[in-house]
């Protein structure tokens, strides 16, 4: 496992060649960065591990990096947890010092939403990584493309049974206004 500490890197020691870090957080980092995020709406099952090449261009930071592991997620549809692979890619270039606080609206081009800023003297690579897992999470996750879901009127799992409600015999809350209309004539 990469320890905390080798996580944090000196920005002075970044050669302006670069340099390659391997990576594999296991599950006892993981598990720390559940206690620091409960909410988290995922669970590893398996180490993050890749690699992360550093650049100094100058005063800019070139990260580039790919982590591969395997997550377990709950379907949108169906509620149900499933594996999925955990494949992530990303390249960052960062300024140095804070963003401008400007109080005008201003219009970022393209290349402006790639970049982002570094602060002091050492990069924090936990940081960036956790943040680009965050970014990899699936905004819909789903067990399968065919999923279909679960029954809106009885729960039932659409995958793993049928259900004959299909809305009859159960309350609709909009029911009321189709009566409204039909007196309203």
């Amino acid at each position: 496992m990469t320890k905390a500490s080798l996580l944090k890197i000196p920005i002075e020691k970044i050669p302006q060649e670069g340099i390659d870090i391997q990576v594999r957080l296991g599950t006892e980092w993981f598990l720390h960065w559940l206690d620091q995020e409960p909410d988290l709406e995922f669970y590893l099952e398996s180490p993050v591990q890749g690699y992360i090449r550093l650049e100094k261009p100058g005063e800019y930071l070139l990260i580039r990096g790919e982590l591969t592991g395997e997550w377990r997620l709950n379907c949108s549809r169906c509620l149900e947890s499933f594996l999925q692979p955990l494949e992530c890619r990303f390249d960052l270039l960062l300024k140095p010092g804070p963003p401008v606080d400007v109080a005008e609206e201003l219009e970022l081009s393209a290349q402006e939403l790639e970049e982002d800023y570094y602060l002091g003297d050492e990069l924090d690579l936990e940081q960036i990584i956790q943040e680009q897992i965050l970014l990899a999470v699936p905004v819909k996750p789903l067990c399968r493309e065919d999923c279909l879901g679960l029954c809106p009127y009885c729960g039932a799992n659409l995958n793993q049974e049928t259900c004959s409600c299909r809305g009859t015999g159960f309350n609709q809350p909009f029911a009321v206004l189709n009566k409204l209309k039909k007196t309203s004539k």
